[in-house]
């Protein structure tokens, strides 16, 4: 994790839902020169750098074969700018260079100038300052003395990366010259009435002058062909001013819309297309249904305490047949308190009541040493707040949770990331919260009187990865800290301690366990159940290893970003993971990236399409992963709250054998991924990586699979019989088909 500030500097490639064919001339640079270090005179034009590795542009360099290397490393691209792209703008005003991201700070020369930075170096005023998940977008004057026309010039981008991955990501390069139509934002926004979905398509003039053209909207079902919308529009806008066009379509019917707008003075056009929000889970009926995974592991003389998750129209009345000595049910609340002292099975049986039914689970205690019996789920607070986290976001997102109902299918866990710590620890060695936290046992408190859970933060270096303080030799003193709060979950991140780790030089399995077994040991010594997230971003292969320091779950990777290179390049990169996952022990991905995120106090939607979300939900369904939402949930609109609330699709990333899937199948884009259930059933994920819809067919035997007998899409709740043979279906660009099959 690393501390981010969101800034989108400029809408254009990753907006929510939206394709965009930029309309002016510009100039790609799908690879440079690289090197590792840091020398001055890198910046120059005439500096030889024949010498340098070649690298790709669009992904990090450890993804490229180059060794895991944190600190400065240098870009150098050569290009010939020719004057005929300064000749075709009517603007004639600004040259724009797009970075996409970069892995953590930067500076950008050209020819040997400078004309942008964004985070700071460790040896800038106010030292290092990530902001890796800023858009990199600089702007010079076409003036500018730097700029040689119609010669070779030359890009020069120094880098720092603090750890995990670095370099430039998410999105190749490019220079172009902002032209009079790209001052015309087309947005949209979502809506329904009753049986219509709604698209309004808003035009909106930025700023310089007039707008003046031809818009074509087209709105066609992708499953079926039938067109909703095929209108062409006259468009004149004033300076600062908007046009709102509209178009309606039977709701939850998945429509691509296609916007082509023509400007009328320079001919230029620009493009887009997307996927109003469709939805597929059914409405939650209102006879109970209880959706609480199987079964919970608790270690002996611990608190107890187990909220059955149950779906249906309040008021709900639970009961348990069987419960064990030393438990006890609140029968309005469904929360399970109590103790239980004697290692072993307790079956029993969950009951929610209400006025339409009776709802029945059979239910298993295990009492050992074991947690996370099923992959933890609940919230986070990174992704949408990141630094500027407070008690009282926190406790906002934890009543939506209860108030939006999340809390019945089985969302628990309440997990606080970093910046929460005051800034200096006590006399006795306790870091309390800061003033933003007033009071964080009386949070656990309420929490837990809900059924909630709570999560804390840390890490074994000095600092955390937002240079807060953290756990380095205090790790007893913390870990007895958290027990007293009531902490239940704790992510604990790598960050600075990869300072120590150097200057350890143990680069054996060993010199990477330490630290977690150093607070490993820590958290056993409480008689509390705290849930121990490793965070370390998969070095070492940690899947092979985390068990040993009793990680009940590990991250695989760096951190994830919401688009759709950062979800498909480590979502799709799992594979290989697969053997080490199994009850109590995940691999873990990283959070979830739908809803309203942002990494600061400016939140915004998700820059995921709407199938990409769908692929998103559906891969880590299958991969056993921790489900940790990452937005604010007090904003979630109905689409996202479908996606978290779908029981079938939670159910198969709760399901008690505790498999995660494995890829079977991989080829023009198309990917099947299957996860062995524990009722020897199959959950089976189709997945369409290419940007267009694809029509897939593929034979069972294709896939060494016996031609099943039943078949259900888990997300629409229906059966599919059509495909007893061979599977056959139209999978959205980048998009699923996620099926139960027997």
């Amino acid at each position: 994790m690393k501390k981010q500030i969101i800034i989108l500097l400029l809408n254009i490639l990753f907006l929510t839902g939206i394709s965009e064919v930029l309309a002016q001339q510009k100039i790609s640079f799908p690879e440079a020169k690289f090197k590792t270090g840091d020398e001055i005179s890198w910046k120059e034009r005439e500096l030889n750098d024949s010498g340098w590795e070649t690298i790709r542009t669009s992904e990090v360099w450890e993804e490229q074969g180059y060794p895991v290397y944190n600190g400065y490393a240098w870009y150098r691209i050569r290009f010939n700018l020719p004057k005929a792209l300064l000749d075709n703008s009517v603007l004639k005003k600004e040259l724009n260079f797009y970075f996409a991201q970069i892995d953590d700070a930067d500076e950008i020369y050209l020819n040997g100038k400078l004309i942008g930075k964004t985070g700071r170096f460790p040896t800038d005023e106010g030292g290092y300052y990530s902001q890796w998940t800023v858009i990199r977008n600089y702007r010079i004057p076409t003036s500018d003395p730097s700029i040689l026309w119609d010669k070779e010039n030359v890009i020069a981008i120094k880098v720092y990366d603090d750890d995990a991955n670095g370099g430039i990501f998410n999105g190749m390069p490019y220079l172009y010259i902002p032209d009079l139509i790209d001052e015309l934002d087309i947005s949209h926004e979502f809506s329904t009435s009753g049986d219509k979905g709604i698209c309004d398509v808003i035009l909106s003039n930025t700023k310089i002058a007039g707008q003046k053209g031809k818009l074509e909207i087209k709105a066609v079902d992708t499953y079926n062909g039938v067109e909703y919308s095929n209108i062409t529009y006259n468009i004149r806008i004033d300076v600062s001013k908007k046009d709102i066009r509209r178009i309606t379509y039977p709701v939850n019917k998945r429509v691509k819309v296609s916007l082509k707008y023509t400007d009328e003075k320079t001919k230029k056009i620009k493009e887009k297309e997307f996927v109003p929000a469709y939805i597929l889970t059914p409405a939650v009926a209102a006879t109970p249904r209880i959706n609480s995974a199987k079964v919970f592991g608790v270690r002996p003389e611990s608190p107890f305490l187990y909220k059955i998750a149950a779906s249906g129209e309040k008021p709900i009345r639970y009961s348990v047949k069987d419960l064990p000595q030393g438990l006890y049910l609140d029968s309005i609340t469904g929360v399970i308190t109590g103790y239980m002292n004697t290692e072993g099975e307790y079956k029993m049986t969950l009951e929610a009541l209400n006025k339409h039914g009776k709802a029945e689970q059979e239910f298993t205690i295990k009492v050992g040493n074991l947690l996370a019996l099923t992959p933890p789920m609940g919230w986070n607070s990174w992704n949408c707040w990141g630094p500027s986290v407070t008690e009282a976001k926190v406790r906002s997102s934890a009543q939506a949770l209860i108030d939006k109902g999340l809390i019945d299918f089985g969302w628990t866990y309440i997990n606080i990331d970093d910046s929460w710590q005051s800034k200096q620890r006590s006399s006795d060695g306790i870091l309390y919260p800061g003033p933003h936290f007033p009071n964080i046992k009386g949070l656990a408190d309420w929490l837990h009187s809900n059924g909630l859970k709570l999560g804390i933060y840390s890490s074994p270096g000095t600092q955390t990865c937002a240079r807060e303080l953290a756990s380095y030799g205090y790790e007893e003193i913390d870990a007895r800290t958290y027990a007293q709060w009531g902490i239940d979950y704790l992510k604990y991140d790598w960050c600075s301690y990869m300072e120590i780790f150097h200057k350890e030089a143990d680069y054996s399995l060993l010199g990477y366990a330490k630290p977690y077994q150093i607070m490993e040991k820590a958290l056993r010594k409480q008689k509390r159940d705290i849930i121990y997230s490793l965070c370390q971003y998969g070095m070492d292969d940690v899947w092979k290893w985390g068990a040993t320091v009793d990680g009940n779950c590990w991250r695989t990777t760096g951190d994830i970003t919401d688009s759709w290179w950062s979800l498909s390049f480590i979502g799709f990169n799992q594979d290989k993971q697969y053997p080490y996952a199994k009850p109590g022990r995940w691999n873990d991905p990283d959070m979830l990236i739908v809803g309203k995120v942002g990494w600061g106090d400016q939140l915004r939607s998700t820059r995921l399409t709407i199938d990409e979300q769908y692929t998103h939900i559906s891969l880590w369904a299958l991969l056993a992963s921790p489900l940790l939402i990452g937005c604010d949930i007090s904003q979630l609109d109905d689409f996202t709250m479908s996606l978290l609330t779908n029981h079938e699709v939670i159910g198969i990333n709760q399901d008690v054998l505790g498999k995660q899937a494995k890829r079977i199948y991989d080829s023009e884009n198309i990917q099947v991924w299957v996860k062995e259930l524990e009722d020897s059933s199959k959950a089976i994920g189709f997945f369409n990586l290419n940007e267009e819809d694809k029509n897939v067919t593929l034979n069972w035997s294709d896939l060494s699979i016996t031609s099943p007998s039943e078949i259900r899409d888990l997300w629409r709740h229906t059966t599919a019989d059509n495909m007893k043979t061979s599977f056959q279906s139209m999978i959205p660009g980048h998009g699923v088909l996620l099926l139960k099959i027997k």
